[in-house]
């Protein structure tokens, strides 16, 4: 049987850079926001302006996040 010691074992680092939560996590929020206003909108309450603001500020958040999220990895773009 063979016995593990626990100073012998490599530490687990996570590939993602803790610093982008916070813009992962806005993007995230905001993109769940505008799903679930579109779902539970109808014609007559939607605007389209709120729409398109929401939406970009939302992509916003998750292209910045995501673009330093993948340079993190090692996937330099």
């Amino acid at each position: 049987m063979v016995r593990l010691n626990v100073d012998q074992m490599s530490r687990y680092v996570s590939p993602v850079n803790p610093t982008t939560y916070p813009t992962l996590s806005i993007g995230l929020f905001l993109m769940a926001w505008f799903f679930v206003y579109e779902v539970t909108g109808t014609k007559y309450t939607r605007a389209w302006k709120k729409e398109v603001l929401l939406a970009l500020i939302a992509s916003f958040f998750l292209g910045y996040g995501g673009l330093f999220l993948l340079l993190w990895v090692g996937i330099y773009v």
